[in-house]
């Protein structure tokens, strides 16, 4: 049986109001010690906002602290259902060139995945499918 992105997301995720500024969003991810904040407009996830987009995106603009996240987030939001198998994931990941995938379940944000929770779980198992996806997955530049 392969396994599903819903067997190795977090299910907790935070998440930031499209409207709040990169200020609340930095405030945020260093309380909590992500990389990353997914954005959310109208209860619905928009995009999303990684520690890379302050490096390439933020850190040169002038007063970037009270930009809106929707002007700097990464979008269209690149996401996947909870239901695909984590092969499918990784080709995503190493497609994309991404390294955080949110989980959206219809309109509803409903956790991550991220590079590492894929690598780990590419360590731990010994099933010869994942030993494939991960060798796959290796190969992405990081």
């Amino acid at each position: 049986m392969e396994t599903l992105v819903s067997d190795i997301m977090k299910n907790q995720v935070i998440s930031i109001d499209s409207s709040m500024s990169v200020t609340d969003a930095a405030k945020m991810m260093s309380d909590s010690g992500v990389g990353c904040v997914v954005v959310i407009q109208k209860n619905i996830p928009i995009g999303i906002l990684t520690e890379r987009d302050f490096v390439t995106k933020i850190a040169f603009l002038t007063k970037s602290s009270s930009i809106p996240v929707r002007n700097v987030m990464s979008s269209p939001l690149i996401a996947i259902s909870p239901k695909e198998t984590i092969k499918n994931l990784a080709d995503v990941m190493k497609e994309k060139k991404i390294h955080k995938v949110p989980v959206i379940d219809g309109n509803k944000l409903v956790g991550i995945v991220t590079a590492t929770d894929l690598i780990r779980k590419c360590v731990v198992s010994s099933d010869l499918d994942m030993k494939q996806i991960c060798s796959s997955f290796a190969q992405m530049a990081f």
